[in-house]
């Protein structure tokens, strides 16, 4: 971790200034009338033509500002910067013309960094292959039971660059940041900041788990307080290892295990402090008990000790970690129980859409049915499996890739009862859930945690988890 004194960006004189804004949506159109508020020569390109784009062009054209719909591979001439939707792969064509013509290009999360105010909030960022949203919001309510001005935002459906711009003062913000919108945010500098794991992820996008890494890692470079690392994942602490930080900035892990100096972990149901304590070479703060982490599942703990993390590198009391986290109502479809029928748990774990995310949902239980299968996304399953063959009571596949993981079974969970639905309707739920059940035994857990996207049968994780819950609800009917 190499330390150096941070300068902040130069400001922009954005007066008559050509700026092409590549996508719409979410990003895209505050980014479009922020900047031609500001006095610059917008055009925003876009890929698609449909009703939802037209309904924005409008928008967007009643203020003067240009659109080009089903185009988004040409750059206008005379562009003298390039502002992103963060979803939009490095080698579009749009973006090589850019580079050749020496135009910079920038997500939102840069473009909110560029335009905030001399007094503007710090900023805690999260980033990680899985658990920033559920972090994120525990971070979120950490800061409010700490009677600060906060708001969770970033990759999370608040756009960061509304919270900049907006009219609500904040403290400090707790900012959710996937690795397309760090790769785009080359002048970010947080406060603190957390990566909490690393899998293969969007390797399409990235192309390669190196370029991946290396994007999450940016979330590190000039932090002025602490860089908080997985103690559990080297590959966490080695990008703290080769981020440029602000002089005096710390590294400090999480683990659920005892934590060293320098550590938050786990100690007797009791989460723990060795970070941010007077002589934490021998004293420790309690902060909370595991019981106040709901779930208590072991990687939703690992998350409130990340979020902790970050909460008490800005000085918030451990009094406030505790009521935060007593506060905090995960999201749906997030290792969420559904019902008890017949003494079988039912749990949505829909959000876990890779291996990595359905591992650590494996984890959580001792004798599962998993419901699992749907876009693979060009992954692989045997280490998932050959890590929770033993906790498998069976298994019933749905979705378009499940073959990979029927594959993997019979390689290194042979004996796992398997039901192979063939089938990837809307309606094959009903039918996996009742599969489920008759593999199921008083204990048991009927887990679904896909380890794959949905796109093949619905129309998001959401989706996929309500029609769980509903088979659920027929069950005990």
């Amino acid at each position: 971790m190499g330390s150096r004194k941070v300068t902040s960006s130069a400001p922009v004189d954005w007066q008559g200034k050509h700026v092409t804004v590549a996508g719409l949506g979410v990003s895209g159109l505050p980014a479009a009338k922020a900047l031609h508020a500001r006095g610059a020569n917008v055009t925003v390109v876009n890929d698609g033509d449909d009703a939802r784009a037209r309904e924005q062009a409008a928008e967007l054209e009643a203020l003067g500002i240009t659109v080009r719909l089903g185009d988004g591979a040409t750059l206008p001439e005379g562009t003298g910067l390039v502002v992103t939707a963060p979803g939009w792969k490095p080698d579009k064509p749009l973006f090589t013309a850019a580079r050749e013509a020496g135009v910079e290009i920038w997500g939102d999360v840069e473009l909110a960094w560029r335009l905030r105010g001399p007094d503007a909030a710090p900023w805690l960022a999260i980033t990680g292959t899985n658990g920033k949203t559920t972090t994120t919001q525990m971070l979120a309510s950490i800061l409010k039971a700490a009677g600060l001005r906060t708001a969770a935002v970033g990759n999370i459906g608040v756009s960061v660059l509304d919270a900049v711009l907006g009219d609500e003062q904040y403290d400090v913000l707790a900012v959710e940041l996937s690795s397309y919108q760090l790769h785009w945010a080359p002048s970010l500098r947080a406060h603190s900041a957390a990566v909490l794991n690393l899998a293969p992820d969007h390797l399409d996008w990235h192309g390669s788990m190196e370029a991946y890494a290396a994007d999450k890692g940016r979330v590190y470079e000039g932090n002025r307080v602490a860089c908080v690392y997985n103690v559990a994942d080297k590959a966490t602490e080695d990008l703290v290892r080769e981020a440029d930080v602000e002089e005096g900035c710390r590294a400090v892990g999480f683990t659920l295990g005892t934590p060293g100096p320098s550590q938050l972990g786990v100690v007797e149901g009791i989460l723990v402090d060795r970070a941010f304590v007077e002589n934490r070479q021998k004293n420790a703060q309690e902060l909370a008990e595991v019981s106040d982490v709901r779930p208590s599942a072991p990687h939703n703990i690992a998350n409130a000790l990340a979020a902790a993390a970050l909460a008490r590198a800005f000085g918030v009391p451990a009094s406030a970690v505790r009521d935060g986290l007593r506060n905090f109502t995960p999201d749906a479809h997030r290792i969420a129980h559904v019902a008890d029928v017949a003494e079988v748990a039912y749990v949505d774990d829909s959000k876990a859409t890779n291996t990595h995310a359905a591992q650590a949902s494996l984890a959580a239980y001792e004798s599962i049915v998993w419901i699992a299968g749907g876009l693979a996304k060009g992954a692989t399953f045997d280490e998932l499996v050959a890590k929770s063959a033993k906790r498998l009571r069976g298994v019933v596949l749905i979705g378009q890739d499940r073959a990979l993981i029927r594959e993997a079974l019979a390689r290194h969970a042979p004996e796992v009862p398997v039901v192979d639905l063939d089938r990837t309707d809307t309606g094959a739920m009903l039918a996996a859930v009742r599969e489920a059940t008759r593999l199921a035994v008083s204990g048991d857990t009927v887990l679904l945690a896909p380890a794959c996207a949905s796109m093949d049968m619905f129309a998001n994780y959401n989706k996929r988890g309500d029609a769980f819950a509903e088979a659920v609800r027929e069950l005990g009917s």
